[in-house]
């Protein structure tokens, strides 16, 4: 245990080292209460991967870049206000850190697995967020909870599923005028291009893709879509239905 406790102390402070360092990544200057629970983050993720599988990235540098730099490059299209949520949030990301640095906004966290969203619940009180709520269920269910559905202002994910399948988790938790957030690889193009239809059906209409680049080279994308419609009653269809049969 010691020495499991030595090893998170020194991946701690090497993860803080990075993060200071990567500041001009970020689309804005963390204050230093920011800093310190991204660093308490990283460290609950690492204490929580050891009872559960949240994570194969823990190494402090790949840390930084892959899970805050990458997450926190969604504020740059999050309104002012409003009511988000996260879907298939597991390690809660990029929820969690964007609900550090954007404590206006409110952030659901939706997740199918009820341990991780035992951990995101703990996670969240012992980071004292007071804008964020945790919600076990499947994506497809959330979509036809009269309670959930078309009851956001908007919705993201980072490597849930392909854009068609993504599209019939997402859209149906938005408000018509609210807005969608993919999170992508470099493929984003071919992934709208194969979406045509179901944001056709579930009344998305694709706004902008935004590529940019990690430290590592790895190119990732956003692609940003508006809800311009009301979704079908139909949908989102059955749990597993979107996966097996895309639209």
């Amino acid at each position: 245990m010691f020495h499991v406790e030595q090893k998170i102390f020194f991946q701690r402070q090497a993860f803080a080292q990075e993060l200071k360092k990567s500041a001009q990544l970020l689309p804005r200057a963390l204050f230093f209460e920011e800093q310190e629970r991204l660093v308490f983050y990283y460290v609950l993720l690492l204490e929580g991967n050891q009872r559960m599988n949240l994570t194969a990235i823990t190494e402090p540098v790949e840390a930084v870049h892959k899970h805050i730099v990458d997450s926190l490059t969604l504020a740059l299209f999050l309104p002012q206000v409003g009511s988000l949520v996260d879907v298939g949030s597991g390690a809660g990301l990029p929820g969690l850190p964007l609900a550090v640095v954007c404590p206006q906004l409110s952030f659901s966290l939706l997740d199918s697995l009820a341990k991780r969203c035992n951990w995101l619940a703990e996670t969240s009180e012992a980071l004292g967020l007071k804008n964020t709520k945790i919600i076990n269920s499947r994506a497809e269910a959330a979509g036809q909870n009269k309670n959930l559905r078309e009851s956001f202002d908007g919705a993201f994910a980072r490597a849930v599923a392909a854009l068609p399948v993504l599209a019939e988790y997402l859209l149906p938790l938005v408000k018509v005028g609210g807005f969608c957030w993919a999170m992508k690889g470099p493929e984003a193009e071919k992934e709208v291009a194969e979406a045509a239809n179901a944001l056709k059906i579930l009344g998305g209409k694709v706004q902008q893709i935004y590529l940019y680049n990690l430290a590592s080279g790895e190119t990732r994308s956003i692609i940003v879509i508006e809800k311009v419609a009301e979704t079908p009653d139909a949908y989102p269809r059955r749990e597993g239905r979107p996966k097996k049969q895309p639209l």
